[in-house]
């Protein structure tokens, strides 16, 4: 029987090696695969299985080899361990923040859509609103508009009514007024006639006389009649300028005009003029008017040449109270 030969150290060592190598080649490509493969599965705690081979050597640098391995192979499936759940709580965490993040975003929209239905209705009520008071506006408007208006329309029939009622005021006086100027004329034509006739009745009477007289009773008659005769159409004429004289403003009574008149023989008055005024121009000017408004006076025509010749050109002194007869 042959004497087994003693193995060296370095052939002690080489096989353990061998298989310490390749059970960490084994491990990693093991570990490689099942990450390629694991589909996404909530974080557990893996379960480890490490399967230890007991060698046959029994030589203190086998087995401290041996469990040199195993520590390595304990500290790598630790470390990987503690890797897959660092990745898988960095994945919870992921997912919690685009969780957080999808609800704060739908939460935003949701604010967003609510703020938007808000400023919505909020436009609507103001539009509404704003419809309402316009309509209340025009409505308003429409009123006051025809309360001016009806109060436009009062105003005018009320002043049409103050018109109607001072006309019909005015006409009656203005019909007054005619009537008694009327009135006045008719009285003062009346008396004029009167004067007129009572004159020719005096003068028919004189004449008379005359004839029935001697020459001295004849001529100082006659003298008599002149004056008679002179003084009575003095009382004519003034008469007649009181028919058509108005009262101008400022004619106070005591102021007294002298008038220069001058006449034809058949009684037509030819001028009217102011031989001594009576320092109102107003009613110097009426009196002169007066005098002129009568333009003929018919019963001159029967005068003699010499009754006549004071009439040719005369002076008559008027007064406001002489005019306003």
């Amino acid at each position: 029987m042959q004497q087994q030969r003693e193995r060296s150290s370095s052939e002690s060592y080489f096989w353990p090696s061998v298989w310490a190598l390749g059970l960490h080649v084994l491990m990693f490509g093991m570990l490689f695969v099942s990450f390629a493969f694991t589909p996404e599965l909530p974080p557990s705690k893996p379960i480890v299985q490490a399967t230890l081979y007991e060698l046959k050597s029994k030589s203190p640098a086998t087995v401290q080899t041996n469990q040199k391995i195993a520590g390595e192979a304990k500290k790598t499936a630790a470390k990987q361990y503690e890797v897959e759940q660092l990745e898988a709580k960095k994945l919870e965490q992921q997912k919690q923040v685009a969780a957080k993040a999808a609800e704060q975003k739908k939460a935003e929209e949701a604010q967003k859509a609510e703020a938007a239905e808000k400023t919505e209705q909020v436009k609507k009520a103001t539009e509404a609103k704003k419809a309402e008071e316009k309509q209340l506006a025009d409505i308003a408007k429409k009123k006051t508009e025809e309360e001016k208006k009806k109060a436009a329309a009062e105003a005018k029939k009320k002043a049409d009514a103050e018109a109607a009622k001072k006309k019909a005021v005015a006409d009656a006086k203005k019909a007054a007024d005619a009537k008694k100027k009327a009135a006045a004329e008719a009285s003062k034509k009346k008396a004029a006639e009167a004067a007129r006739k009572a004159a020719e009745d005096k003068k028919a009477q004189a004449l008379a006389e005359l004839l029935a007289e001697d020459t001295e009773r004849q001529a100082a008659l006659g003298d008599e009649i002149g004056e008679q005769v002179s003084g009575n159409f003095d009382d004519l004429i003034r008469m007649r300028a009181a028919e058509g004289w108005t009262r101008p403003p400022g004619a106070t009574n005591g102021m007294t005009v002298v008038l220069q008149i001058t006449m034809l023989p058949d009684g037509t008055i030819t001028s009217v003029g102011v031989a001594r005024s009576s320092g109102n121009g107003p009613f110097d000017s009426s009196a002169v008017a007066a005098v002129e408004n009568i333009g003929r006076l018919i019963e001159m025509q029967g005068l003699s040449p010499t009754d006549f010749n004071p009439y040719r050109s005369f002076k008559m002194t008027f007064t406001p109270e002489d005019l306003a007869l």
